[in-house]
């Protein structure tokens, strides 16, 4: 297992296996985001998928969710859709 510094939980942590989004942003999550942080954002994003119901597809609504996903694991936003329960 290769481990790196995770921006959200620190030292020797679990490295995504794989190149996780295309380009430079995904070599970027790569070293700085640990499998479990990234597995956060993926549930998180299902959410912000569901809740505004949004297509992967669609040009407009992946630059949506590109930005969220930024916030999310570099900026430390809750990007959590507003008004959303679990209950």
């Amino acid at each position: 297992m290769t481990t790196i510094t995770c921006l959200k939980y620190g030292a020797d942590q679990e490295q995504i296996p794989y190149r996780p989004y295309p380009g430079e942003l995904g070599e970027k999550i790569k070293q700085n985001v640990s499998l479990k942080f990234w597995q956060e954002w993926l549930a998180l994003q299902t959410m912000i998928i569901n809740e505004n119901h949004l297509s992967p597809i669609d040009p407009e609504h992946r630059k949506i969710l590109e930005e969220k996903m930024r916030a999310f694991l570099f900026e430390g936003e809750d990007v959590t859709p507003e008004g959303y329960s679990e209950d």
